[in-house]
């Protein structure tokens, strides 16, 4: 008998498919490869992050065809982007959003059977295969978020202000409050193949109660 592919658009969609109008959610503990990067997400930089994220994710994926198997293993789609954004010290005085100020964390999630050891052969792989990817600032890390609220945003990235407010008043509404200025994006389009009106990104942020 064989097992059927997890999906996580279909087992998880409290997490990553949340509707338009903002929840409260509690973030489980997660397994991430992750990168920090500073400066506008325009740039090459962001991009080559990018590139280096899904070239490990990919890595751990296909292992069974390289003849490994994990110990755990499962077939699953590989996960989505995400970024966690904050302004550096001097973007945050300024009255207005300048996006060479930012300060990102960008990572994508693994399945709960990835080790460091699979992690370091992710790595060595990658390194043989793609050179020019920087695979040695990749941190392979354990994250919980806890409680949050969340919301759907559809629409180009600079149109998120929109979101964050309906969610500002959700928390408003409900006695919570925006537990630090910092937030999660999870990007469920791909930005290459999506026109900028039907993009469709998670918001996130942390809160407490009251």
């Amino acid at each position: 008998m064989t097992m059927s592919k997890f999906e996580w658009r279909k087992e998880l969609k409290e997490l990553y498919l949340p509707g338009k109008n903002p929840v409260i959610i509690d973030v489980p503990e997660m397994k991430f490869f992750s990168l920090s990067g500073r400066g506008n997400p325009n740039g090459e930089e962001f991009q080559q992050h990018v590139e280096t994220l899904y070239a490990l994710a990919y890595a751990i994926r296909m292992m069974p065809k390289k003849g490994i198997i994990p110990e755990g293993y499962f077939e699953y789609t590989v996960f989505p982007l995400e970024g966690h954004w904050d302004l550096d010290e001097e973007g945050r005085k300024l009255d207005y959003l300048d996006k060479d100020h930012f300060v990102y964390k960008l990572m994508i999630r693994q399945p709960d059977f990835v080790t460091e050891e699979l992690f370091e052969y992710a790595v060595q792989s990658v390194k043989e295969k793609k050179p020019h990817l920087n695979v040695e600032e990749v941190e392979f890390e354990t994250m919980t978020e806890g409680l949050c609220v969340q919301a759907m945003h559809i629409g180009s990235y600079d149109d998120e202000p929109k979101t964050f407010e309906l969610m500002e008043q959700f928390c408003a509404e409900n006695n919570l409050k925006r537990a630090e200025k910092t937030h999660r994006e999870i990007y469920i389009s791909d930005v290459r193949k999506t026109a900028p009106e039907k993009l469709k990104t998670v918001l996130r942020f942390k809160v407490a109660e009251g």
